[in-house]
């Protein structure tokens, strides 16, 4: 059984999800892919310790800030596309890796699109910033929740980045 709760983002609703200790999900409303991983069985809890940990982090983050912290996580998915996630973790704030480079870090250089698979699938948007992978030529390829929000999303860390030097 899974417990769900709402954020309100400036880019929209957005749902996270629990196992009771751990984050396994956050989703804008309505994003591709949205509850994938989730058990059939829910239960809305807005008192989750994690639940309070996350929204304190995403404050955070939309202010501009770098959150400093991690909630704690539970990625539910293959081996191939936890590690993709563990790598995502790694992109620091601000900044971009292309599906390309994440394929080399796996050891599987020719798995690009592999790569653009698990990165699609990601179960825990934002905090493993799947906003952060570009396409090679720099292009904004796919995300789950919405090209725009990507650009947003990128634009506000780069502001946020420039106003801090």
């Amino acid at each position: 059984m899974d417990f769900i709760s709402h954020y309100d983002s400036p880019l929209g609703g957005m749902t996270m999800a629990s196992d009771s200790i751990h984050l396994v999900g956050l989703w804008f409303d309505g994003q591709k892919h949205f509850a994938d991983t989730l058990d059939k069985e829910r239960i809305e809890r807005d008192d989750l310790p994690v639940f309070e940990e996350t929204r304190h982090w995403l404050d955070c983050y939309f202010a501009g800030e770098k959150p400093g912290f991690t909630p704690a996580l539970f990625m539910r998915g293959s081996v191939f596309r936890r590690r993709v996630w563990e790598i995502l973790l790694t992109i620091p704030y601000g900044h971009t890796m292309t599906y390309g480079e994440i394929a080399q870090q796996v050891g599987k250089p020719r798995a690009a699109q592999a790569v653009g698979g698990a990165v699609g699938h990601n179960p825990t948007s934002i905090i493993v910033p799947c906003h952060r992978v570009i396409g090679t030529d720099g292009s904004l390829t796919g995300y789950a929740g919405g090209i725009e929000r990507k650009k947003w999303l990128l634009e506000m860390e780069k502001t946020a980045e420039r106003s801090k030097q």
